[in-house]
């Protein structure tokens, strides 16, 4: 079996009609009851609704989470298993979850309050660069103190986070392909969302975390960890602090893996390890014929 690590998409990366085929595999059901008892509401009508409803962070992220739990466990069920998974922002929940770090309901509950948190965070802007100039970009964000580098994707792809005036005074300052302003309320993976992560914190506190069964490579810390508390420490820090996924990618290389295979619906994380880790075989499951294919 090659050496792989198992990466989770996260926002973004949602499509209507993601979980439909998702009912045949085994355990699909019993999750997707219990996701509609703690919920309020149906997984499975959500993602086969209208595309806004979908797209609002209270939907999306518990969506994303149960689809990428019950991918994960289809392939577990099936003996596959990864050398370390990873998750990008959102989807370090569903890595947790499948590295045995908490179970299924637990995780479920922490996304829910992240995701109603999240979507209640306002003022706040997100925009991504690609094709630009680092060093600049470096410049323009040191000058410019309430605004930061929120997701380091990749050499080619950033995404930076902060007050409206200073996004937009930055994306003035530095030259890039393309500037592309995010559809969100707030500024994710910044200092303005300490508010946010203060009360999520409490929620957290409550959680016990178990020892992973394989090693995690966190949003803020991406060297690989299996110490429940550490886990969780870093976890604390995610909705604040940058995904640092290009070193994420470099990680992949240095513990000598073959492949990466990204669980969850669309191909981003995937399309980054084309240009971060090109050396790796890459590999998509995002629904259940794939996992049979596998």
């Amino acid at each position: 079996m090659m050496r792989t690590a198992w990466i989770f998409p996260g926002q973004g990366s949602q499509k209507v009609g993601m979980a439909v085929d998702l009912t045949n595999l085994p355990t699909a059901g019993e999750k997707f009851s219990e996701a509609a008892a703690l919920l309020g509401w149906s997984v499975l009508a959500v993602c086969q609704g209208e595309a806004g409803d979908l797209a609002q962070t209270r939907y999306t992220q518990p969506c994303l989470y149960v689809v990428e739990a019950i991918l994960a466990d289809a392939l577990l069920a099936r003996d596959h298993q990864p050398e370390l998974v990873a998750g990008h922002s959102l989807g370090e929940y569903s890595a947790l979850y499948a590295a045995g770090v908490f179970d299924f309901v637990t995780g479920l509950q922490l996304v829910k309050q992240r995701a109603e948190l999240m979507a209640g965070a306002a003022g706040g802007k997100m925009a991504a660069l690609i094709g630009c100039d680092r060093e600049q970009l470096q410049a323009a964000l040191t000058a410019t103190a309430e605004v930061v580098l929120a997701n380091d994707n990749s050499d080619a792809q950033v995404v930076i986070s902060g007050t409206p005036a200073g996004v937009d005074a930055v994306l003035a300052q530095v030259q890039a392909k393309r500037a592309v302003p995010l559809a969100v309320s707030g500024a994710f993976h910044s200092p303005l969302m300490a508010a946010a992560a203060g009360e999520f914190q409490t929620a957290l506190d409550a959680v016990p975390f178990r020892e992973a069964r394989w090693p995690v490579l966190s949003n803020t810390d991406p060297i690989p960890e299996q110490s429940g508390a550490a886990l969780k420490t870093r976890l604390s820090r995610q909705m604040t602090g940058s995904v640092r996924w290009r070193e994420t990618m470099a990680q992949f290389a240095s513990a000598g893996l073959e492949q990466v295979l990204e669980i969850g619906p669309g191909q981003v994380l995937t399309g980054l390890c084309k240009r971060g880790c090109p050396q790796l075989q890459r590999l998509n499951v995002s629904n259940a014929a794939a996992v049979t294919a596998l």
